[in-house]
């Protein structure tokens, strides 16, 4: 089935930053520690890399970064080298990722998730030797899962009717 292609509306500064609150929000539940639940933070920063890299960069995943670090109180450093690291692939592949359908824009994003959470996995068995078991890495896949609803929701307000109407307001 051929599906419609949108024209997208300028991305909201304000829309951006409450998705990134939002997301971190969603990070600070006691669900978080659960294993299989997603970095959220992750998510919507990869999305606004990827959608938007002139408007959230590097800069901007450091400081969530040492924000989750700060809320998780594991060594400061740990979740911004992560997120840095994070955010600088997808800056890097963000023209590419854009070309494909959400399926396969998924598949892209997995590694770099997984990348994410080896990283953090070295500094935590640097510091502490504690290794979390494999199911640790389950949350990568299920963000890989999540990523075509993700992108769907936080594409919809920048949509564009495909046949404009003169009654409606947009």
């Amino acid at each position: 089935m051929n599906q419609p292609h949108y024209i997208l509306l300028p991305a909201n500064p304000l829309f951006i930053v409450s998705s990134l609150v939002l997301a971190f929000v969603l990070n600070l539940l006691p669900w978080g520690q659960w294993v299989g639940v997603p970095d959220f933070l992750a998510i919507a920063l990869v999305f606004w890399n990827i959608h938007q890299p002139r408007k959230v960069g590097i800069g901007t995943a450091f400081f969530m970064g040492l924000m989750m670090d700060v809320h998780d109180a594991s060594l400061l450093g740990q979740n911004a080298l992560a997120y840095t690291l994070l955010s600088y692939f997808a800056i890097m592949i963000h023209r590419r990722v854009l070309w494909f359908p959400l399926g396969t824009q998924a598949l892209h994003i997995l590694p770099l998730l997984l990348m994410a959470q080896v990283v953090q996995l070295v500094v935590q068995l640097t510091v502490s030797g504690k290794h979390p078991g494999w199911l640790y890495f389950t949350e990568s896949i299920v963000a890989a899962v999540l990523w075509p609803m993700v992108s769907m929701m936080l594409l919809a307000p920048q949509r564009r009717a495909i046949n404009r109407d003169d009654t409606r307001p947009i």
